[in-house]
């Protein structure tokens, strides 16, 4: 296969999948070297980056994926005809922000830290797929454990976890 056809192969991929595959299922699927595949995937992310293309291909939740240009939001927004409902309140970003920096972390520790009840936020923020159960503390009444997912990854635009700021980079911004 010329590499033209190995690209090819990448992005349609990509296109069809709508997740973020992870780059060993692409090399499985392809067949393609890994250090190829590396070099194919960077090429093609370059190229749609220097097209400035509708679409790119960007490196996020430990995977690669398909999107759309973020400069084209306003339009793409007025065909999904998306509310504002998709956005985060202000108490869930509060408590999501807590879960990430803070996961495994269980309701009550959680709690402690905002000074109010996080039930309600916690529930919508288990059905927004952005916190999971990750088991159980094994302390007395064995409280569920909470942290981030993929979903949490895609929603920011973060490759991993530690693409988060560090708290002395927000302490700084928070001062200037």
């Amino acid at each position: 296969m010329e590499t033209k056809e190995k690209k090819s192969l990448i992005e349609a991929l990509l296109f069809v999948s709508g997740e973020p595959v992870q780059f060993t299922v692409l090399k499985s699927i392809s067949e393609i070297q890994e250090a190829e595949l590396k070099q194919l995937l960077d090429d093609l992310i370059r190229e749609y980056h220097e097209r400035d293309s509708g679409l790119h291909i960007v490196e996020i939740a430990n995977g690669y994926q398909m999107v759309t240009n973020p400069y084209y939001a306003q339009w793409i927004k007025k065909l999904k005809n998306t509310s504002s409902s998709a956005k985060l309140s202000m108490p869930a970003l509060e408590t999501l922000a807590i879960i990430a920096y803070n996961q495994p972390i269980i309701k009550a520790e959680l709690e402690q830290i905002r000074g109010v009840n996080s039930d309600g936020v916690v529930k919508t923020l288990l059905d927004r797929r952005l916190i999971k159960i990750l088991g159980r503390k094994e302390v007395p009444g064995k409280p569920l454990l909470y942290g981030t997912t993929r979903e949490f990854l895609q929603y920011f635009g973060l490759k991993d976890l530690s693409e988060l700021p560090t708290l002395k980079e927000l302490a700084r911004e928070e001062a200037a």
